[in-house]
């Protein structure tokens, strides 16, 4: 636990510096262009590269050392954030230059990710998967809390330079933290030892896995639409609450914030209690609190209801994300978690990209001259949106919203699903039976 808990502090500060970067990123995107599809881009080039390289990725985490690999990712992201500040420094920063740089580090995170991910069940025992995946969502979360509220305020003292280079601070601490101790490699075996020749085999190991476990696939499939449906209202939040307040960054900010607060208690939930008996209706009810926290937040048109909806909503993701990692690090085994994992990430990765990719333009150009005062939309949706700018946006994310209920409602039709515990036995249980293709 000690391991973890130096990894996880310096991944920790890492986030916060990114977080305070992209927050910052978004303000000035939203200033230079007031376009929902400029900022909605950046999820794409950021994810498209991921969706290509997350099956080699999955290759080279089971293979090579994952110490490292955490190491050059987070090396790559501090280099990238040098670039983009002499390029702001010396003002020849444009919009395809950010684009460019997320890209880059998209590539580098995922193979990142996919180690650090993988690297739990070699230092944990499977009965605190679920708490120290929770501490992964406490990263996440404590840093929406600090990372906006620091950003807000120095953004207009320090600008975007100063905020760079505590980004690039915090890529330091993080590489120094992994550096300085010991994480235990999968021991390797006939699974992941076979000839680097046969590329093909190896990328698509995943895939094959997963396909022939009807209890993964419809995992899988859940994983797919709920990201689709979640990313979708994702990727016009942050313009729809400038549109709606005004450019109100403070507001966004204290958002974000009530959204950390939220996570935060979900997780001190998550470690007090331990969860769910049954995980899958921690992932299941999990999604169900994240549709109707988002579907009041959408209907409203105020901070005093968007903040407890935020908070509300927020309390959710990581009983629903802790348990869902629980499943997977207990069914896989470790030694072909790399490719397994790697195939789940393209499948949220071409979710998330899909729903980024679809919902800039509908917002620009349907839904928000639909939802203006003399547009096609405003005399049947006015009366519960509102109209002007920012309601159309408002339409959307409703729509996305709701379909996160309906998913998690919908999860307990399906008995491959609902019962994917008892009919998937636990990788320490059936590792004799495990066949490295089928």
């Amino acid at each position: 636990m000690r391991i973890f808990i130096i990894i996880w502090l310096g991944q920790t500060v890492s986030i916060i510096g990114s977080g305070m970067t992209g927050f910052a990123f978004t303000i000035w995107v939203w200033e230079l262009t007031h376009q929902v599809t400029a900022i909605a881009l950046f999820g794409l080039f950021a994810q498209l590269p991921q969706v290509l390289i997350a099956p080699i990725a999955g290759f080279i985490v089971d293979r090579w050392n994952r110490k490292y690999l955490m190491v050059v990712g987070d090396t790559v992201s501090g280099v990238v954030a040098i670039a983009v500040l002499l390029l702001y420094s010396t003002t020849h920063l444009q919009l395809w230059h950010l684009y460019l740089a997320v890209a880059i580090q998209g590539i580098f995170e995922v193979i990142q990710e996919l180690a650090y991910s993988t690297s739990i069940s070699t230092m944990m025992p499977k009965q605190h998967y679920s708490r120290v995946s929770s501490l992964r969502f406490l990263s996440d979360y404590g840093s929406s809390i600090i990372a906006p509220t620091l950003a807000g305020i120095l953004y207009s003292v320090i600008g975007l330079v100063g905020i760079l280079i505590i980004d690039i601070v915090s890529f330091v601490f993080a590489v120094t933290t992994v550096l300085g101790v010991h994480i235990p490699q999968p021991s390797m075996t006939t699974v992941n030892t076979q000839s680097f020749t046969n590329w093909k085999q190896e990328i698509y190991f995943g895939w094959h896995y997963i396909a022939v476990r009807p209890s993964l696939l419809a995992m899988l499939v859940l994983a797919f639409v709920f990201t689709f449906a979640h990313d979708f209202g994702l990727s016009i939040y942050s313009p729809m609450v400038l549109a709606l307040t005004g450019n109100d960054a403070k507001v966004l900010g204290t958002l974000a914030s009530a959204a950390g607060i939220g996570g935060i208690v979900g997780v001190l939930l998550i470690n007090s209690w331990g969860g769910f008996k049954r995980r899958i209706d921690g992932v299941l009810l999990g999604m169900i609190g994240v549709g109707l926290g988002k579907i009041i937040f959408s209907l409203a048109k105020t901070p005093l209801i968007w903040i407890p909806a935020q908070f509300c909503s927020s309390v959710n993701f990581p009983i629903l994300g802790s348990s869902c990692d629980a499943i997977w690090l207990t069914k896989v085994n470790p030694q072909i978690q790399g490719r397994v994992f790697a195939t789940l990430k393209v499948v949220t990765l071409i979710a998330s990209t899909v729903a980024y990719l679809i919902a800039g333009p509908l917002a620009d150009y349907i839904f928000e001259p639909a939802m203006m005062p003399d547009g096609s939309l405003a005399p049947i949706l006015g009366w519960i949106f509102g109209t002007g700018k920012g309601s159309g946006m408002a339409v959307l994310y409703f729509i996305s919203s709701l379909g996160m209920l309906f998913i998690g409602l919908s999860g307990y039709a399906f008995r491959t699903l609902r019962n994917v515990e008892t009919i998937l036995p636990d990788h320490d249980a059936n590792t004799a039976n495990v066949k490295p293709y089928v």
